[in-house]
């Protein structure tokens, strides 16, 4: 049997590359071993299903993050623990997300803080590449701004910690703000 947790939202942003996705899997992984029921909002999965009419200007991205906040709402709502990696790079779209999804639920944003150079170095779709030879428009950290969060509640440096124990972070706040089951 599943053990139920209040609804939450994790939403993790940062530069593509930073490590968003990994870590969310790290989490849902300890989280799902632990007896947790959890569900994954990914940029690049969504990007294929529910906003693939949607390109990436400021416009298109602000209305992606609406969709994917629609839906962690009412994942939220229903007292799943929903773990969303998005780049979301503007500020004013993240408050959104945190104002609608708090009506229902618990909101943690988590800033997975990675410097551009070790983003880069991770590019293994040759994205950032692409993007510094004008072949990409629109692309955040480049030709794009990304407004770090000022007062996210997680900090994360995954240049300097491991996939584990950043997601072990993340679970130890879940924890102390009284989200999960105490150890």
């Amino acid at each position: 049997m599943n053990k139920r947790a209040k609804g939450v939202t994790v939403w993790f942003t940062g530069l593509s590359g930073a490590g968003k996705t990994t870590v969310a899997l790290e989490v849902e992984r300890q989280l799902e071993e632990e007896g947790y029921y959890t569900q994954r909002l990914d940029g690049d999965i969504v990007r294929e299903k529910l906003t693939k009419d949607l390109g990436f200007t400021k416009e298109d991205r602000n209305k992606n993050i609406e969709r994917n906040t629609f839906v962690a709402k009412i994942l939220t709502d229903n007292d799943v623990i929903t773990l969303c990696s998005f780049i979301s790079p503007y500020e004013s779209a993240r408050s959104y997300a945190r104002e609608e999804i708090s009506e229902v639920g618990e909101f943690v944003e988590v800033f997975v803080n990675t410097p551009l150079e070790v983003c880069e170095e991770r590019d293994v779709k040759g994205l950032y590449k692409q993007a510094r030879e004008g072949k990409i428009e629109n692309f955040t950290g480049i030709s794009d701004p990304y407004e770090e969060p000022k007062n996210p509640d997680v900090e994360l440096k995954t240049a300097q910690e491991s996939v584990e124990e950043s997601a072990k972070i993340v679970i130890n706040h879940l924890r102390e703000k009284g989200l999960l089951d105490k150890e």
